[in-house]
């Protein structure tokens, strides 16, 4: 061997040993070392020269990047030997929807390999990080990595978030416009049902914070936000409903007082006879002690007596009618009876007047 990159390492009757330094792949091939003894002994060994890939890199990105726009961003390196192993890779998440191509280099010992990342690009990418690595075993586990942080612009997202969820007159609420967006968008426009807020003294507009103070039925209405970059503009709605104060009321105590409830029932008869009835209730006013709201037990008494004397009244009334009821005959009618006529039941009755002492009349 004529090199200069060759040295002997070691030689003698049962060894030779060479290094070659500065390897290339023109140094892949078979390698033969022979022992001139009687007879000559040979032997052989073949040489593989692996071909490290180049640092990747990645092509394809301009800066910056509308949202919704598609972007194709490429990872290529150039020789490798074998063909190197390209992955994607986005926040240290693995992509695997990519194309990959391997291409022979003009030595035909070597591979250029290139591997295309396809995709939509959304809001959430703006600032993540897409790398490419590139794996080969000439490498001891070390692998080779370009990186590219994405620059999306995106039209605003706004969002309205309310102090008071249950707003009400004589109140103040305050509502903050959070709008996110990149550009970052201008400063908020208010407005109130369509047109400008109604009261700037008490509608007070702080960059994106409106304030309203001492609230009442006339706020009620649609509230709407409007943010805007140089990408695009949107807007949020907040719907403001003034509720009435509410009253609480606080509990009372009710303290019972004396009762008395008197029923009379007056029943007159013939002879001037009168039958009363009556018929008092007395509560004690220690009976409910503590008791709050409406003394039902006082209205219950109260019927109850008026129920108990009315029964009591139709009692004694139906006994008087039934003592007095049928046919009753004074002293005049005695002998009557078998008269032929009336003359002669006259002359007969005992009490006739011809003969009549002192006639009286008796109520039972």
């Amino acid at each position: 061997l004529r090199d200069n990159r060759i040295e002997l390492v070691r030689a003698s009757w049962h060894e030779l040993s060479i290094s070659v330094s500065d390897v290339s792949l023109s140094d892949e091939g078979q390698y033969t070392c022979s022992l001139f003894t009687m007879p000559v002994k040979t032997s052989k060994a073949f040489l593989t020269v692996l071909g490290v890939p180049e640092k990747p890199q990645i092509t394809g990105f301009t800066s910056p990047v509308m949202e919704g726009e598609r972007m194709q961003l490429t990872c290529k390196t150039s020789g490798s030997k074998p063909a190197a192993d390209i992955r994607w890779f986005k926040n240290d998440k693995e992509v695997k929807d990519v194309k990959y191509l391997k291409e022979e280099d003009a030595n035909r010992k070597t591979f250029t390999v290139s591997s295309t990342l396809d995709f939509l690009a959304d809001r959430s990418d703006d600032g993540a990080v897409v790398s490419c690595r590139v794996d080969h075993e000439s490498l001891n586990s070390t692998p080779q990595i370009a990186m590219q942080v994405l620059e999306i612009h995106y039209t605003p997202l706004v969002k309205i978030i309310s102090s008071n969820s249950w707003p009400e007159e004589g109140q103040s609420i305050v509502l903050t416009c959070e709008s996110k967006g990149k550009p970052v968008p201008e400063p908020v426009l208010w407005t109130k049902d369509g047109g400008e807020l109604p009261d700037p003294e008490r509608m007070v507009v702080n960059g994106r914070v409106l304030s309203i103070s001492f609230l009442n039925k006339t706020d009620n209405g649609t509230y709407r936000c409007e943010a805007k970059n140089p990408i695009g503009r949107n807007s949020t709605e907040y719907v403001l409903i003034v509720h009435d104060v509410l009253n609480t009321l606080l509990p009372t105590t009710v303290i019972p007082s004396l009762t008395t409830a008197t029923v009379t029932t007056n029943v007159a008869l013939t002879a001037s006879t009168t039958t009363s009835a009556s018929a008092t209730s007395i509560r004690d006013p220690n009976a409910l002690a503590g008791h709050t709201g409406p003394d039902h037990a006082v209205i219950g008494g109260i019927v109850a007596v008026v129920v108990f004397v009315t029964l009591c009244s139709i009692i004694l009334l139906g006994r008087y009618l039934a003592r007095h009821k049928g046919t009753y005959l004074t002293n005049e009618a005695k002998g009557a009876e078998d008269a032929p006529d009336a003359d002669t039941a006259i002359i007969n009755a005992e009490g006739s007047q011809v003969n009549a002492e002192e006639k009286k009349e008796y109520f039972i």
